[in-house]
């Protein structure tokens, strides 16, 4: 294991022992989840968290799971549980699965469910139960939607190394401007195929999912499973790579839908044509169409440029490439190819 890991597990260690003498109590983080009808992937993340206060915990939750999210600074200084056991509870059946050394739980059990959305009930041996809501994809869908999260969905306004002190330190969805038209143009792409998966892929950290999941639902943007990374150093290598992550877990949806097709949206501050171009050559007949959204001068000035990567596959009849600076634009132009 790489040094800057072990030194990370041994301070996770020190300050579990240390939130646990507190009084520290494992809580489950949920996040929303997609399958099929014959396996569900389950997401979430454990953390020791100060005990509710009376009041607070008379007050009811809210069946999402949303007011288990721990909002701005606290979300990163907050302590996760390493090899927790957490018990997920599906389809009539319990299924006990291991966190990751981060707390992250990442897991695929099978069920047998129809189309829609369903809740995996999820808790530790002394935690609250809280649900995840899973959407399962009926069989008979055939196109999917996959869109990246910063300078795509949302507008950031700042140097890209100051991007993740950003995300770090706002406080609550209220701060994130939404891209123009993004909204309008997702829902409208979901609305075209009823049934479509929407999954937002990003390099953000989980630390920042339920802030982000409160921001996507305000702003009235489809409902979809966020696949975020855990930061800091992993078994090989001081930090997480962003562009091994979105390449992973693309691959991973074409394996999991073989029969699908995916829209891909992203915009050209960072590596999403140049990822989404490998995509395509890698898994012939599996893209329905990108749609990149173009950063204005200011915006790319801020993110460090334009993506400079070739793009190997631009466009064809089996996947077309769009470029526009709102979602207004896109929607327009994947309306002419007849995807909306």
């Amino acid at each position: 294991m790489h040094r800057a890991a072990r030194v990370e597990d041994w301070l996770h260690e020190h300050r579990e022992h240390s939130a646990r003498r507190r009084g520290y109590q494992p809580t489950v983080i949920p996040y929303t989840g997609y399958g099929s009808t014959a396996w569900a992937r389950i997401l979430c993340r454990v953390l020791l968290t100060k005990p509710e206060k009376p009041a607070k915990r008379q007050k009811r939750p809210r069946a999402d799971g949303r007011d288990a999210g721990i909002r701005g600074w606290r979300s990163f200084t907050s302590v996760p549980v390493n090899d927790v056991t957490v018990t997920i509870e599906i389809d009539g059946q319990t299924h006990r699965v291991q966190a990751d050394r981060g707390g992250v739980v990442d897991t695929v059990v099978p069920v047998s469910l129809p189309a829609g959305w369903h809740v995996a009930r999820l808790h530790t041996e002394s935690s609250h139960v809280v649900e995840a809501p899973i959407f399962i994809v009926a069989p008979t869908v055939g196109i999917g939607i996959v869109s990246d999260v910063d300078d795509t969905v949302m507008v950031t306004t700042l140097p890209r190394p100051l991007l993740a002190a950003w995300n770090t330190f706002v406080l609550d969805e209220h701060a994130r401007v939404p891209t123009p038209g993004m909204a309008v143009f997702l829902e409208r792409l979901a609305s075209f195929t009823p049934g479509a998966p929407v999954i937002y892929l990003s390099t953000g950290a989980w630390n920042v999912a339920p802030t982000l999941s409160r921001f996507l639902s305000r702003n009235l943007y489809p409902a979809g499973a966020l696949l975020l990374t855990d930061w800091g150093p992993t078994h090989d290598r001081w930090f997480r790579s962003g562009s091994a992550h979105k390449r992973d877990n693309l691959r991973r949806l074409a394996e999991q839908f073989p029969q699908m097709r995916w829209i891909l949206i992203g915009d050209d501050g960072q590596h999403d044509e140049a990822i989404y171009s490998d995509f395509q050559r890698d898994y012939p007949g599996s893209v329905a169409a990108v749609a990149i959204r173009q950063l204005s001068p200011s915006e790319a000035v801020l993110a460090g440029g334009r993506s400079r990567d070739a793009v190997l596959i631009e466009g064809g009849p089996e996947g077309p490439w769009v470029y526009g600076p709102d979602g207004s634009s896109l929607s327009n132009q994947l309306a002419e190819h007849g995807l909306m």
